[in-house]
C-alpha cells in the first residue's frame, strides 16, 4: 500500500508553537504545512477500528475528557488537552468508554486518503482495507 505515500510524512511529532498575545495564548500545530484537519466525534460505547495508514502520520488533540487512545500496544485514558502522536504505519484506535461523546481534533501530515486504511480489528465488520 506504499502507493499512498505521495507527500512528506514527519517521523516525529512536529514542533508545536506556543504563542503569547496581550489577550492570551494559542498553540499552533501546523504553520503553512500541507496537512488535513478533522474533528472526530465518537459516541458513548463506540470505537474506531484498530487501524494504520501508510500515507500519513497523525497528531490527535483530545477535546473532551473520557477518550481512550491506543497507539501500538499502549492504551491510555486521555483528558482534554492531551496530544498523541501517531507515526505512519502505527496501529491506533480511539474509543469512548464513558456516557458522553468524545471529540478529538486530528491533524494529519502526509497524503490523507480514506483508501490507505489497513484495519486489524473492526466492530462493524468493514473490509480490512480501504473505506
Amino acid at each position: 500500500m506504499s502507493e499512498y505515500v505521495t507527500k512528506p510524512i514527519p517521523v516525529t511529532k512536529p514542533d508545536v508553537a506556543f504563542v503569547s498575545r496581550p489577550w492570551g495564548t494559542f498553540k499552533q500545530f501546523a504553520f503553512n504545512e500541507d496537512c488535513t484537519v478533522s474533528l472526530m466525534s465518537v459516541l458513548p460505547g463506540q470505537r474506531l477500528s484498530l487501524q494504520s495508514h501508510t500515507g500519513r502520520a497523525e497528531l490527535w488533540i483530545v477535546i473532551d475528557d473520557g477518550a481512550t487512545v491506543q497507539v501500538g500496544d499502549d492504551i491510555k485514558d486521555c483528558n482534554a488537552g492531551d496530544e498523541i502522536w501517531i507515526p505512519a504505519n502505527e496501529k491506533h484506535r480511539l474509543s469512548c468508554k464513558g456516557d458522553k461523546a468524545v471529540r478529538v481534533l486530528e491533524v494529519a501530515f502526509g497524503n490523507w486518503q480514506q483508501a490507505d486504511i489497513q484495519r486489524y480489528d473492526d466492530d462493524y465488520k468493514r473490509p480490512g482495507e480501504g473505506e
